[in-house]
């Protein structure tokens, strides 16, 4: 891991302290154990981490010790930031390691190490709200259609058809769907996902998709043990995301798509579909493993957009 490289080769500026080095690891290790996050996250928080004791032993002139980082002011906290900027990192980057700073100087405080109320009056970044690009409908039934076409093997074929089919049709993530394995495939109609912070959600299966992972399955060469993976490599280890990313950028090519028609463009096509046909927001918060309904209100937005954009070319005195 990012930490592991750091320390261990001495790289670090706290390596001088070891009680600040001690915080670091043992920091990272209860994000990784107890509150189990994933190793995406726990690499960012460490990349943050580390280049803020980096910055800080330059803006003090030593390695930064407790008593230091105890010391510091509502500035000190700025001018790392603004140093961030200068670098032209994205206000969302800066958001998320403000964050990661804050919750270590927390997890200092409540083991005794060290406490620093100034990190508390450093506003966070504003950042530009993200809202979801899903396929249209039509493009999204078509991108199911084709999405064998570029396979050299049949079974592979029915294997993409039956991954985007999974992705649209259930609302997952890729990631969720490359881990499933041969025994987390139920015989009844919802599946059990394990999403985000392992946070467990049920998922209805619509007969659509069933039909099409029943398609793989007979199709595919390999024997289906319990414990292998359900999307396979043509040499029968777990499909990589990067084989999932490809596939979209062939749909893209034909399609005319942009850009923005990734997997995981289906699961946002996924929600917005809903949406468009009445359902429930809280319903496909749960559906989609959402932890707040303000990240599932983002759809709203989207489903606004089209509705104003339907407006302005029907209505008469729109134009």
């Amino acid at each position: 891991m990012t930490q592991q490289a750091t320390w261990e080769l001495g790289l670090d500026p706290t390596a001088g302290d070891s009680t600040v080095a001690r915080c670091y690891r043992d920091f990272l290790y209860y994000l990784r154990v107890e509150k189990r996050y994933s190793p995406n996250t726990l690499d960012a928080y460490a990349r943050d981490l580390s280049h803020f004791l980096h910055f800080m032993a330059n803006h003090m002139d030593g390695l930064p010790d407790l008593k230091s980082l105890e010391r510091l002011r509502t500035g000190d906290f700025r001018a790392w930031l603004a140093a961030r900027l200068r670098n032209e990192l994205s206000a969302t980057s800066n958001a998320r390691a403000l964050s990661a700073v804050r919750s270590f100087f927390r997890w200092m405080q409540k083991n005794g190490f060290a406490s620093n109320a100034a990190i508390g009056s450093v506003r966070t970044p504003k950042t530009p709200k993200a809202v979801p690009k899903p396929l249209q409908e039509s493009d999204a039934r078509e991108a199911l259609r084709i999405a064998g076409d570029w396979a050299s093997e049949g079974w592979a074929g029915k294997r993409d058809i039956a991954l985007l089919t999974l992705l649209y049709g259930c609302g997952l993530r890729i990631s969720e769907a490359l881990n499933l394995n041969m025994s987390d495939w139920p015989k009844e109609d919802s599946l059990r996902v394990l999403g985000k912070g392992n946070k467990e959600r049920i998922v209805p299966i619509l007969p659509l998709v069933r039909k099409a992972m029943e398609d793989y399955f007979a199709a595919s060469p390999f024997a289906p043990e319990d414990d292998a993976p359900i999307f396979r490599g043509v040499r029968g280890g777990r499909l990589d995301r990067g084989a999932a990313a490809k596939l979209m950028r062939q749909i893209r090519s034909v399609l005319g798509l942009p850009d923005s028609a990734t997997p995981h463009a289906l699961r946002h096509s996924f929600a917005t579909h809903l949406l468009t046909g009445g359902g429930d927001l809280r319903a496909i918060q749960e559906l989609l493993g959402h932890a707040s309904l303000s990240t599932t209100q983002r759809y709203t937005d989207v489903d606004t957009e089209r509705l104003m954009s339907a407006y302005n070319k029907a209505h008469p005195r729109a134009r």
